[in-house]
């Protein structure tokens, strides 16, 4: 009777298959399959909508990470699963531990050249994208990302001005006057100043993808260009006092001549508290019992 060699378990070999290659095939398959899911199906529902060329950035900016992140959520959950199903121990009775893992120099340098593209595009892009058409978020008095605008059609300014609890809009290109209620022409460059009358507020119109702090003594800009007619929902976004959940309105994204024919409206409807109203100033500075609030 032959007896098995010498360390050897007297059990027949086992192929044992490439399981780097079919983690690796599956990978792919997942990270193409969702991230066409994300591009072509969810990525164009994604918030804020496209309600202005900021919003539609966002839209765009905010696709192109989920579709990054895809693969790599897939790597991590093809990985997982994989080792669940084929390296699970079929007899919970016997209890041998997996050979130990000392490092291996081509996974560890292939982690830190995958991560650091990653890292390196992601910054790169997030600083082009702003730089190219400017932030609805605000970026205080003086930006450094602004949307470029012709000197024959200059940016419509708006003054946002937060107070408790309400916000009132001032045209300074129109004589100055401070309305409680938004319209903007459609297709238009809008430069917002926001600021605030006692405590911190932020200004948020979710549809035109603008969100900007607005604080006492401080002019925050941010930049919109609207697109077609809609109505906008404008909520403050910052803890402003006991009445903060009611600080809400509509305002309107309408027609050039519409607007043209609502502004002049406006200018007569309030010209007799416009008289009363300090000179335009871009800043305010409390008194200070309503710093408090």
């Amino acid at each position: 009777m032959d007896h098995p060699a010498a360390g050897s378990t007297g059990m027949p070999e086992v192929n044992e298959p490439n399981h780097f290659l079919r983690i690796v095939l599956w990978w792919l398959v997942v990270s193409v399959i969702g991230t066409a899911l994300v591009v072509f199906v969810l990525g164009p529902g994604l918030p804020p909508g496209n309600g202005s060329v900021e919003a539609s950035g966002q839209v765009t900016d905010n696709t192109v990470l989920l579709a990054l992140s895809v693969p790599v959520a897939a790597a991590v959950l093809v990985y997982l699963t994989y080792a669940l199903i084929v390296f699970r121990e079929r007899e919970p009775e016997v209890y041998v531990d997996g050979p130990p893992i000392r490092g291996n120099a081509s996974i560890q340098l292939w982690w830190l050249v995958t991560t650091t593209v990653i890292v390196l595009f992601l910054a790169g892009y997030g600083s082009i994208r702003l730089l190219a058409d400017g932030s609805g978020g605000g970026q205080g008095p003086n930006p450094i990302a602004a949307p470029a605008a012709s000197s024959s059609d200059p940016p419509l300014q708006v003054q946002v001005i937060a107070q408790q609890w309400q916000f009132n809009y001032r045209f300074p290109g129109y004589g100055g006057v401070e309305v409680p209620d938004l319209e903007l022409p459609a297709n238009t460059l809008v430069e917002f100043h926001v600021t605030s009358l006692d405590v911190i507020h932020s200004f948020w119109a979710y549809q035109l993808g603008v969100k900007a702090d607005a604080n006492p003594g401080v002019d925050n800009v941010a930049y919109v260009t609207t697109k077609g007619p809609l109505s906008v929902n404008i909520r403050c976004a910052e803890l402003c006092g006991v009445w903060h959940g009611y600080m809400f309105e509509t305002a309107h994204v309408v027609s050039k001549a519409d607007f043209a024919t609502w502004i002049r409206a406006q200018e007569t409807r309030f010209a007799p508290a416009t008289k009363t109203l300090p000179p335009y100033s871009k800043t305010y500075f409390p008194p200070p019992e309503r710093r408090g609030g």
